[in-house]
């Protein structure tokens, strides 16, 4: 076995994968837990948030951890706790809390922003935090001070009381964020204090935010909208899919939900107006109205093209709608669809037209939650088109449109699965 580094860096062990003894990969860190004392005395680092394949996330203690290598964790045991990690009140995230922290050198009283912490394993075997890489604030908007590296009792300003109260930036933070998807950036928020929570959501631009608020509860969504100022909020609004700034503008009040749409630019708010016109527990209120449309003198490279849109859901993307003009919603006469596989087994120049399924079933904009879903499952569909009485293609209902409906309204919060009554550990491997 590769031995453990003298000194890792807190933000490098970030996302790395973390393995049991067997090698099987439990799950990935997302932070390092520490709790924060008073005086010089560097802070014990309790244990790890490991995020599992289920986006659930727990709490590891770091006396499990065998060995922190360049490119993985490895666990003593493959035996883990599955409850829901939660932060205790005397407990503090590195990464989440703790970078971005205004802090001072006591050397020089220098004011300096910490981007990393150091940390490393003592003879007790307990790991401390004994170093923290900061950035000056040399105060000159054009040029970033170089990072240092000083000892944990170099700097000041790190008290559990001072990292509660003060404001910081979230420059590290995002950084950390960038290769990450938008269900764990989510996942990372609601495990924030609301303090941090809410400078991280100031610091996010429009469209990384309207992807996260897509991946939050209704309630959740809510409360980060009330955050930001109205003309922020209609920007975010514009930046997300127009469902889901139906869903979302459906839980505000009518003053309120009025008030945005109005400052939204009204190609953007016509979409979301139309869909608020139907009930969120019906094929109108699920369904997108952006899906793939063509035109019958298409091609099938056209529209294998517009299919590759990195944009589009897997579901989205396994479906082609022909239309007679226009071609956004509400279309002109609604034609048939083309299913992916089937595209994929014709010629590049051939019309679309040609291979349309025309026999499919069409959902109605007023087909109920049951009836979307015993329809997904007679066809085996991923996709489905919604259709007017007067043959108008309307938008798209998807899989993960459904779900989403059909599961509780708290689904995203509840643990991923329940823990056993004989136990709360899991064996891995």
């Amino acid at each position: 076995m590769v031995a453990t580094p003298t000194r890792v860096y807190a933000a490098r062990v970030t996302g790395l994968p973390v393995f049991g003894p067997d090698g099987e990969q439990i799950g990935k860190v997302r932070d390092l837990v520490t709790a924060l004392r008073i005086g010089p005395r560097p802070p014990r680092v309790l244990g790890l948030v490991i995020e599992l394949a289920i986006r659930q996330r727990i709490f590891v203690p770091m006396l499990r951890v065998t060995s922190i290598e360049p490119g993985a964790v490895v666990l003593a045991t493959g035996t883990v706790s599955l409850r829901k990690f939660t932060l205790r009140p005397n407990e503090t995230l590195v990464i989440g809390e703790i970078l971005d922290t205004r802090v001072h050198v006591a050397a020089t009283g220098a004011v300096a922003v910490v981007v990393d912490a150091g940390i490393e394993q003592a003879r007790t075997r307990d790991w401390v935090i004994t170093k923290l890489a900061v950035r000056e604030r040399t105060g000159r908007l054009s040029r970033r001070g170089p990072v240092e590296v000083f000892g944990w009792d170099e700097i000041e300003g790190l008290t559990l009381a001072e990292v509660s109260s003060r404001g910081q930036g979230a420059e590290q933070l995002l950084s950390l964020f960038e290769g990450m998807r938008a269900v764990e950036v989510a996942n990372t928020l609601r495990e924030l204090p609301a303090k941090r929570r809410y400078e991280v959501v100031d610091a996010l631009d429009d469209e990384r935010l309207a992807d996260v608020l897509q991946e939050l509860s209704e309630d959740e969504q809510a409360q980060v909208l009330g955050r930001l100022g109205d003309e922020r909020a209609a920007d975010v609004l514009e930046a997300m899919n127009p469902d889901d700034a139906a869903d979302l503008l459906g839980e505000l009040a009518q003053t309120e939900r009025e008030r945005l749409l109005r400052l939204m630019a009204p190609e953007e708010s016509a979409p979301v107006r139309r869909l608020l016109t139907y009930s969120s527990d019906t094929a109108g209120g699920l369904m997108t109205p952006e899906p793939v449309v063509l035109t019958p003198d298409a091609t099938v490279a056209e529209a294998l093209a517009r299919a590759r849109n990195p944009e589009l859901t897997p579901a989205l993307a396994s479906m082609v709608f022909v239309c007679r003009p226009p071609t956004a919603t509400p279309t002109g006469r609604y034609l048939g669809c083309a299913h992916l596989q089937r595209l994929l087994r014709e010629p590049p120049s051939d019309l679309v037209a040609g291979v349309l399924d025309v026999e499919l079933a069409r959902l109605g904009p007023e087909a109920t939650l049951a009836e979307v879903t015993r329809y997904f499952a007679a066809y085996d569909l991923v996709c489905a088109p919604v259709v007017d009485p007067d043959s108008h293609l309307l938008g798209a209902v998807s899989v993960d449109d459904l779900l989403d409906a059909a599961l509780p309204d708290d689904w995203r919060q509840q643990e991923a699965w329940p823990t056993p009554d004989w136990s709360d550990e899991v064996t891995h491997g």
